[in-house]
């Protein structure tokens, strides 16, 4: 498969998986065995675990949005840096709705096999923007 049918495919998860909660097409955008090497605690690697994660983000953030700011590859890794957002809305991670929203950045790293299916995932977000932007850590320098 060619790169820029992996950055297609990749572009397909954030399209319909975190926009439009769409996770059928999980099946044909990930290998069964991709290793998360920034899985979530608790959830399990595989296609299932990201199946897992990505409904417990809906649920929690039912306006979910990733915009695709940029995505480049080479090989078979392709990086994409985006712009996610949500409002929380449900239960998420233990933690009820706080009915506040959250913009922040993330980027991900992904190997893609040569099916053009996910095989390997790294990812960053801005995990403490979120967090404070919900209202559930201080921001910098306050107690």
């Amino acid at each position: 498969m060619s790169l820029e049918n992996g950055k297609a495919n990749v572009r397909k998860f954030y399209e319909e998986v975190m926009n439009k909660g769409n996770f059928s097409v999980i099946d044909e955008l990930i290998s069964d065995n991709i290793v998360d090497h920034s899985r979530l605690p608790g959830f399990p690697q595989g296609k299932e675990g990201t199946k897992q994660i990505q409904a417990m983000f809906r649920s929690a953030f039912p306006d979910l949005k990733a915009t695709v700011e940029d995505i480049v590859g080479e090989g078979d890794k392709i990086i994409t840096r985006a712009t996610v957002s949500g409002t929380h809305k449900g239960e998420f991670m233990g933690i009820p709705p706080t009915g506040k929203s959250f913009t922040i950045n993330s980027f991900d790293m992904i190997r893609v096999g040569p099916d053009g299916k996910s095989v390997e995932h790294w990812g960053l977000m801005d995990q403490a923007g979120m967090m404070q932007q919900l209202g559930l850590a201080p921001p910098p320098g306050k107690p």
